[in-house]
């Protein structure tokens, strides 16, 4: 089974810029662009939570497994 991140799609969602969520969240663009494309081994939840807060939603509406 593989987890896949939907981030993008609730980005576009919620009208928001990568760059603005890395603001809100205090996170590089770098590592954002990186956990939207799937490349990271892990996130902390303290940072998913802060993802979360940001775009109004749950970590199931980020992350889903496949």
């Amino acid at each position: 089974m593989q987890i896949v991140v939907r981030l993008d799609v609730m980005l576009a969602r919620r009208k928001m810029k990568s760059r603005e969520l890395a603001e809100i969240v205090g996170i590089t663009e770098q590592n954002l662009s990186l956990l939207k494309s799937g490349k990271v081994k892990g996130i902390r939840f303290e940072t998913l939570a802060r993802i979360c807060e940001a775009l109004q939603c749950q970590p199931g509406d980020l992350l889903e497994a496949e």
